[in-house]
């Protein structure tokens, strides 16, 4: 089952749509293709809303095709209209090249470089699109296009359909996103690109424009929007973004949040963001699914981070929800409170919001009422509660300060 590209594409639910599914499986069967993904560069980091574009890379390269890591520098100076509601905001020139550099270290830790024949080819569309010719970009490549199309798309469609403002700028962003195809064609040999779902309509216009430009066939290839069994969007959550960067999120947050996948998700994604074969996630299935939910986090958090955070990150999530101690070694967030003002007493709303476990007093109040804050594991009963050095057990600076069963931080006594 797993014997060929598109058809372990298919059997890890990667498969959405393709533009000549047979004709694309014939071929990657017959002699190893060059296949790209673009990434705009609007943050410091992708997230995992991003992890699964990696995966198909990760695919590519484990059966022998080249995969190329398009990195927009160009086109993150436009921004993509598609699924958003207004136009994005223009970041600075040299915040995205500080973008692109750190983005291409994620990929680095997912992607082997060093087979020659494999290793990923790293481009960025600001070295042909910020040379670009406006007149002769008009006739060699608009003439191409008709403004009938364009207006049924989906990412123009939508936001005229609501009423919402399209610049211009954003208008041209699908004519440059085919450009790019077209150039890895002509320059890099590329064959295929492959996106979202929602790059659908991007990736058939490059398809067509390679044809009619050069006569050439090439391939698109999409993966469907993954979203949580609550419904939510995948890479987002309460906290904010799940990056993937240690400088923005822990090892440790890192491997809870995979911990924390729903018991609907979990071997949907065992076969989406690990490297198990898929007969023995299907052996899992009679299996404890707690099991399944560790073996998921250590595999997602060891592909991103190595097998010692990734252990690490295990060790202090059993030592925090299974044998109940408090580490300043683990990975949980240290707050650092001064022993001078425990003497006194400090009120435990005040502690909450300082500790970034909630947003605001009334946040903590309602959770105090429905027994969500705990201190060292045992519900804090009032608001009105303070903390004191007795809540700092057998001469211990620390003590641990929970939100639910899965916000915790480690708060520590200074002098």
């Amino acid at each position: 089952m797993e014997n060929s590209f598109l058809k372990e594409f298919k059997n890890r639910e990667y498969f959405n749509q393709c533009t000549n599914f047979d004709e694309l499986e014939l071929l990657m069967s017959k002699k190893k293709v060059r296949a790209y993904i673009g990434f705009d560069c609007t943050a410091k980091s992708l997230h995992v809303g991003s992890l699964l574009q990696i995966m198909c890379l990760r695919m590519l390269q484990k059966y022998g095709h080249q995969p190329i890591v398009l990195l927009g520098g160009g086109t993150t100076r436009i921004g993509d209209p598609s699924g958003k509601e207004e136009t994005r905001k223009v970041l600075p020139e040299k915040e995205i090249e500080k973008n692109i550099k750190n983005i291409q270290n994620v990929f680095k830790k997912f992607l082997n470089t060093k087979n020659p024949k494999t290793r990923p080819i790293f481009v960025n569309n600001y070295k042909w699109l910020g040379k670009l010719n406006y007149i002769k970009f008009l006739r060699d490549i608009g003439k191409h296009f008709t403004i009938n199309k364009m207006l049924n798309f989906d990412s123009v469609k939508l936001r005229l359909d609501r009423e919402q403002s399209l610049s211009y700028m954003e208008f041209n962003y699908m004519i440059l996103q085919a450009y790019d195809f077209l150039e890895l064609n002509r320059s890099k040999n590329c064959i295929l690109q492959i996106g979202g779902s929602d790059q659908w309509g991007n990736i058939v216009n490059g398809v067509d424009l390679i044809r009619r430009h050069s006569n050439k066939t090439s391939y698109g290839l999409t993966t469907p929007l993954i979203t949580l069994a609550s419904g939510a969007k995948m890479g987002k959550t309460e906290k904010g973004a799940i990056w993937l960067d240690e400088k923005l999120l822990s090892p440790y947050d890192y491997f809870q949040f995979w911990r924390n996948t729903d018991d609907k998700d979990v071997f949907r994604f065992l076969k989406m963001f690990t490297d198990l074969k898929l007969s023995e996630v299907e052996n899992m299935k009679d299996g404890n699914i707690n099991d399944a939910k560790v073996l998921l986090a250590e595999s997602a958090t060891k592909m991103l981070y190595g097998s010692d955070k990734a252990k690490k990150a295990l060790k202090t999530s059993l030592e925090t929800f299974s044998n109940k101690i408090i580490s300043e070694n683990s990975n949980l967030p240290v707050i650092k409170i001064k022993k001078s003002e425990f003497e006194i007493g400090v009120n435990i709303l005040d502690v909450v919001v300082r500790s970034k476990l909630l947003n605001s007093k009334s946040e903590a109040r309602r959770s105090i009422k429905d027994r969500g804050v705990k201190i060292n594991d045992i519900p804090v009963e009032q608001d009105s509660y303070s903390i004191s050095l007795s809540d700092f057990k057998n001469n211990s600076t620390l003590c641990k300060l929970s939100h639910g069963k899965k916000k915790h931080v480690i708060i520590k006594l200074v002098n």
